[in-house]
């Protein structure tokens, strides 16, 4: 045992002070500052060797990956679960994140052993859940606990090809002299996790509570210990779930993986253009069809828009799934550059679906669909539209412009309004005119809206 040492803490950002503060000078909460009593000892757990050895000399463990069970979940994770990694999935209450991991642990336990501690349910809760997602293989073991002490212990006599702790705020070392979700908890649990997973090699699948603002509770530090991070998006009222990946050391970074809700659990979705566009109205104004690229995959959503009189002095502008900031710069851009009367008029501006989007080829969509609205004109039914709008009113080039393509072509959009750079890089060679599309090039927002409104 070591000796004890008193610290206030931030909860928020992790920042460390030796006196209390009412303003942490880290993220700049306000009473966010705790009282934390920790043991400081020497940590003598190894994870190699104890001396550098030249890298020529080291053996490569190669890219081996076991399945999840979950083709959504296997491409977020970049083809698959990496052995000794450590991953970290947070999302809303409710939103399905226990759902997911036991029905991982139920696949991983039909073939090898997979173990589920869970520091907020019973034995019994997680079976009658189990039973539900038919997750009962003779290879899954459920330990209700949460001392992480006795984690490791059942680990190393266990020995599973899968574990999953649910959730890393219910975890406690008895050395740390705080309580469970603290800062300190919440960072010593964590680094043994780590050191747990590469050491014995096993994958490690950790639950995180977040934080009114949608960040993952606890300090910062624990993203960075972790090999991926996984967030769970969408509203637990609808069924559809978006699971994306902001960290990934073993693959592509903002990776989305499509799943639905159901009696039995989560359910891949395969066409995720076809989710997001199912319910799209194909006679009304104000609606652009754009193809994104999240990670490695064209995505095609709907973005909407609704320009109406406004009431007041100072027009609206609200905004779902895009930057605010984003859509009142293409806004200023249209009124300036494009002549459109919008200093009177409330601008709505949503993406349909639930999908939180940031690359800037959606900019064009968004002109088109609030040019749209304002004209009372719909969008030709088989038109899309991607560019980023710059603010001479000039539309610029975006980046993998034919796999967009590809994507609008196989899902019968035949209209191509894109970029005079990305319509002569895509040419001609993926056969596109042969399969009926017709591709035009602009050069600025009011070409666009000639091509897609007349």
């Amino acid at each position: 045992m070591g000796r004890a040492r008193s610290a206030f803490v931030c909860e928020n950002c992790g920042y460390e002070s030796p006196r209390w503060l009412g303003r942490c000078p880290g993220c700049g909460g306000w009473n966010t500052l705790a009282e934390h009593v920790e043991t400081r000892g020497r940590d003598r757990t190894e994870l190699g060797s104890s001396s550098p050895v030249s890298i020529s000399s080291i053996k490569s463990a190669g890219d081996t990956r076991a399945s999840s069970g979950s083709g959504e979940l296997d491409r977020v994770l970049g083809g698959g679960i990496v052995r000794g990694s450590l991953v970290l999935i947070g999302g809303d209450p409710g939103i399905g994140k226990s759902t997911l991991l036991l029905q991982v642990c139920g696949h991983a336990g039909g073939t090898g052993k997979a173990l589920y501690v869970s520091g907020e349910e019973s034995a019994g809760q997680i079976r009658l859940r189990a039973e539900r997602l038919g997750a009962t293989p003779e290879g899954l073991f459920v330990f209700s606990g949460t001392d992480i002490g006795q984690v490791e212990q059942h680990i190393a006599g266990l020995s599973p090809d899968l574990v999953v702790v649910d959730s890393i705020q219910t975890m406690w070392d008895p050395d740390i002299m705080s309580a469970p979700g603290s800062v300190g908890q919440i960072r010593q649990c964590a680094a043994r996790l780590l050191r747990l997973a590469k050491r014995d090699d096993v994958p490690v699948f950790v639950v995180g509570h977040v934080t009114k603002g949608g960040d993952l509770a606890g300090p910062k530090l624990l993203e960075h210990m972790v090999d991926t991070v996984l967030y769970f998006e969408g509203e637990r009222f609808q069924s559809y779930r978006i699971v994306r990946a902001v960290k990934n050391r073993f693959g592509s970074t903002n990776e989305i993986g499509v799943f639905e809700m159901k009696g039995s659990g989560l359910a891949d979705v395969v066409n995720a253009s076809g989710v997001f566009l199912g319910q799209r109205s194909r006679m009304g104004s104000g609606s652009a069809v754009v193809p994104c690229v999240e990670g490695t995959r064209p995505v095609l959503i709907e973005v909407q828009a609704l320009v109406t009189p406004s009431l007041f002095g100072s027009p609206r502008r609200t905004v779902s799934g895009l930057d605010h900031n984003r859509v009142c710069l293409i806004a200023a851009v249209l009124e300036k550059r494009a002549g459109l009367s919008l200093g009177s008029q409330d601008a709505y501006v949503k993406v349909a679906g639930g999908l939180e989007v940031t690359e800037p080829a959606v900019d064009l969509a968004v002109a088109v669909a609030i040019c749209s609205s304002l004209r009372d004109r719909p969008v030709g039914e088989d038109a899309v539209v991607l560019g980023e709008v710059g603010l001479g009113g000039d539309v610029r080039e975006v980046g993998r412009a034919g796999p967009r393509v590809a994507e609008a072509v196989r899902m019968g959009f035949r209209s191509i309004i894109l970029p005079e750079g990305d319509a002569s890089s895509i040419g001609d060679h993926d056969g596109f005119e042969a399969q009926g599309a017709r591709i035009h090039a602009v050069k600025s927002v009011e070409e666009a809206f000639e091509a897609a409104i007349g």
